[in-house]
C-alpha cells in the first residue's frame, strides 16, 4: 500500500553521485550521508563542501553527513513512523558488503516500508550477477523491504549545482517508485518510472563499453563519423545483449539506453570516454588506472564479453574492447577488426 507519510533518507556513500543525490533530496525530506573518511563527513558538515569529488559546489547547510552507518541508518528508519528510503551509493564490487552490513540494523518486523536503491552500474567480476540480484541476495526477505535501481544521463557535478536531469526509477514494487519520484523530482530533476530493472541495469552498465570504445576512436582521431557509427552500432549491441538477459527492447530507446549512451560516449566528462581516449592517444592502460582514473567499462567488459558469449549474442564491439584492455590488441588494429567485417543487415 502506498504511504502518504514523508520519507526519511539516507544516502549510503557520500562520493559524487551519492552526495549529488542527497542534494536533490534534501529539498524534499531530511537526508543524511554516510561516508567512511571522517575526513569527508567533517568537510560535509563543517564547510558544506565536498572538493575532492563536487569541486566549486556548496552543500545545503542542513545535509548532515555521519561516519558512523548504525547512525544513517536509524536517522532513515526513524522510529517506523513513515517509510525508509535508502541510497547505496557504491559501486558494484562495494554492493554485497554494503548490503550484509545495513541488514544488521534492520528489523525483524516494521509498519512502514524500507526503499533499497543502487545507483551503481556493471556487473559483478566473478559471477556476472547484475546490482539487483547482488543486492537481493545479500540482505533479508521481508514484505516490507523492497529494491530499486535509480539511473540515468547524469553526471553528478552538473546533478549537484542544480542543472536539470532525467532519470528513471526501476522496480517491481510500485510503492518504491512513488516514494522516489516525490523525492527527487521537482523544477531540476524529472523522473521517469520503469519495471523494467533488468533492462535500465543492462543499459547503464553497458554503455561505459561502448564509451571506451568512442573514447579510442577519437584518441585515433577517426573523426565525428566513426564515432556517430559506434554510438548507433552500440546501441543495437547493448539492445541485443539486454533482450538475452530478460529486459524490453524499448527500454533500450529511454533515458537509461540512448540517453546514457550518448552523454558517456560524447562528454568529455565520462570517464570511460577519457580512458579510451587515453588508450587511444598511446597511453597504457595501467599507467592510465594508476593515475587515480577509474572506468567502470574497464572491469565490465570482461563480464560483458562472458555473458554475450554465454547466451551466443554478436557483441563485436564488446570483444573488440574485451581484447584492447585485457589481451592488449593494439587500438587501431582493433578499429580495423572491426571495419574489416563481414556486411550485414542493419536490423540484424
Amino acid at each position: 500500500m502506498h504511504s502518504s507519510a514523508p520519507a526519511r533518507v539516507s544516502v549510503l556513500g557520500a562520493g559524487s553521485y551519492g552526495t549529488a543525490l542527497a542534494v536533490l533530496c534534501h529539498a524534499n525530506a531530511p537526508t543524511m550521508l554516510w561516508a567512511r573518511d571522517p575526513a569527508s563527513v567533517a568537510e560535509i558538515n563543517q564547510q558544506h563542501s565536498l572538493e575532492r569529488y563536487l569541486p566549486d559546489v556548496q552543500l545545503p547547510e542542513g545535509l548532515s553527513a555521519t561516519a558512523s552507518l548504525e547512525t544513517a541508518m536509524q536517522h532513515a528508519l526513524g522510529h517506523d513512523e513513515s517509510p525508509a528510503f535508502i541510497i547505496l551509493g557504491v559501486p558494484v564490487a562495494g554492493l554485497a558488503q554494503l548490503c550484509t552490513q545495513l541488514s544488521a540494523f534492520l528489523p525483524s518486523t516494521r509498519r512502514h516500508p524500507v526503499h533499497l536503491v543502487h545507483i551503481c552500474k556493471g556487473f559483478d567480476a566473478q559471477s556476472g550477477d547484475l546490482p539487483h540480484v547482488i543486492a537481493a541476495q545479500h540482505t533479508p526477505h521481508h514484505d516490507w523491504l523492497h529494491h530499486g535501481v535509480l539511473s540515468g544521463p547524469s553526471f553528478a557535478i552538473e546533478v549537484a549545482k542544480g542543472l536539470p536531469v532525467g532519470l528513471t526509477i526501476a522496480s517491481d514494487n510500485t510503492d518504491l517508485m512513488h516514494c522516489a519520484v516525490s523525492l527527487l523530482h521537482g523544477t531540476q530533476a524529472r523522473i521517469y518510472s520503469s519495471h523494467d530493472v533488468i533492462g535500465v541495469e543492462v543499459g547503464g552498465a553497458l554503455k561505459n563499453i561502448i564509451a571506451i570504445a568512442c573514447g579510442i576512436g577519437d584518441g585515433l582521431g577517426q573523426g565525428a563519423n566513426a564515432r556517430a557509427a559506434l554510438i548507433t552500432r552500440g546501441l543495437a549491441e547493448i539492445q541485443r545483449l539486454g533482450v538475452g538477459l530478460g529486459g524490453l527492447p524499448e527500454t533500450f530507446q529511454g533515458l537509461t539506453g540512448l540517453g546514457d549512451l550518448v552523454l558517456s560516449s560524447t562528454s568529455d566528462l565520462s570517464r570511460n570516454r577519457r580512458v579510451g581516449l587515453a588508450i587511444g592517444q598511446g597511453e597504457d592502460l595501467q599507467k592510465i588506472l594508476s593515475s587515480g582514473m577509474t572506468a567502470e567499462g574497464v572491469r565490465c567488459a570482461e563480464a560483458a564479453r562472458t555473458i554475450a558469449l554465454r547466451l551466443q549474442v554478436h557483441a563485436p564491439i564488446t570483444e573488440a574492447v574485451y581484447q584492447v584492455l585485457q589481451q592488449g590488441l593494439p587500438p587501431r588494429q582493433a578499429v580495423q577488426t572491426l571495419l574489416s567485417r563481414d556486411p550485414r543487415k542493419e536490423s540484424a
